[in-house]
């Protein structure tokens, strides 16, 4: 009987190159062949260790397409690699729907874990890393991106976020406007890298370091957010974004009742009426 392949889940180095386990080296110099997000990368980084291996584009707009003859590949016999621009496949970049493909084909996928850009941050933090949540790139819209925010505003859990150089500064007014100017967070930029830089106190003086060093809006970006408190301060949280939605189409009193039954946040903390 013909046994199928393995699909391995490859992390790659976040930056500092040093970051790549000898596991890795080892699964990558030997499988058939690596899908890439970006071929041109991964080639790169191939090389820089020696290695030369068939290499199969695999992104956001070819996944479903090429899933299927890949999983062929793979029932035939042969394994592959799965890797990501940087640090953990699937984190924020795609490979999650060949992976479930591969796994309702029967196919053995196995993750040979490394560097991840999140986890990294949280490790340096210094904030609560018992329960968090992993949010990912925010909306680039200014509203989609509030509308996110006052969701989350309160979420007890730590959060993390990724973003991008261009959009750090107005993420980081966002958050300070929808968690609150004082609440702590971590601005962790460029981890491993040569211009490595962990920032951290209350969001109103991240953003204003952010704002008075051009540096530090250069690079890749984690933000690493203080859940919102205790359980009392969530619920006030949670009730008064609620109110702030029912007052557009109910009167103040009804809204406030309503916000109050939905969040058991206290009433007169929604509502200066009473």
């Amino acid at each position: 009987m013909q046994t199928t392949g393995t699909l391995h889940v490859v992390a790659t180095p976040i930056g500092n190159l040093g970051d790549l386990s000898p596991r890795a080296l080892e699964v990558l110099g030997s499988v058939s062949a690596v899908c890439a997000e970006d071929t041109r990368h991964t080639r790169q980084l191939l090389a820089h260790f020696g290695l030369e291996r068939p290499l199969v584009a695999l992104h956001q707009h070819n996944e479903d397409a090429q899933a299927a003859q890949l999983i062929t590949r793979l029932q035939a016999g042969e394994s592959l690699a799965l890797v990501s621009d940087a640090g953990t496949p699937l984190v924020s970049d795609p490979g999650f729907r060949f992976v479930r493909a591969a796994r309702e084909a029967g196919v053995r996928v196995s993750p040979v874990p490394g560097a991840c850009a999140a986890i990294a941050a949280l490790s340096v933090a210094g904030l609560a890393s018992d329960r968090f949540a992993f949010e990912g790139f925010l909306p680039a819209k200014t509203g989609a991106r509030r509308e996110r925010l006052a969701r989350l505003a309160s979420e007890t859990r730590t959060l993390l976020f990724y973003e991008a150089a261009h959009r750090i500064d107005e993420t980081l007014e966002d958050m300070a406007a929808a968690f609150g100017p004082a609440r702590h967070a971590v601005l962790a930029r460029e981890l491993t890298k040569l211009f490595e830089t962990v920032l951290d106190g209350p969001l109103e003086a991240l953003l204003a370091q952010v704002r008075a060093d051009p540096n530090q809006r250069r690079g890749e970006f984690v933000l690493v957010i203080d859940g919102a408190g205790d359980d009392a301060e969530a619920r006030t949280t949670e009730g008064r974004r609620l109110y702030a939605k029912l007052i557009e189409h109910l009167p103040p009193s009804t809204a406030a009742k309503l916000a109050a039954e939905l969040s058991g946040a206290p009433r007169k903390a929604l509502y200066g009426g009473g």
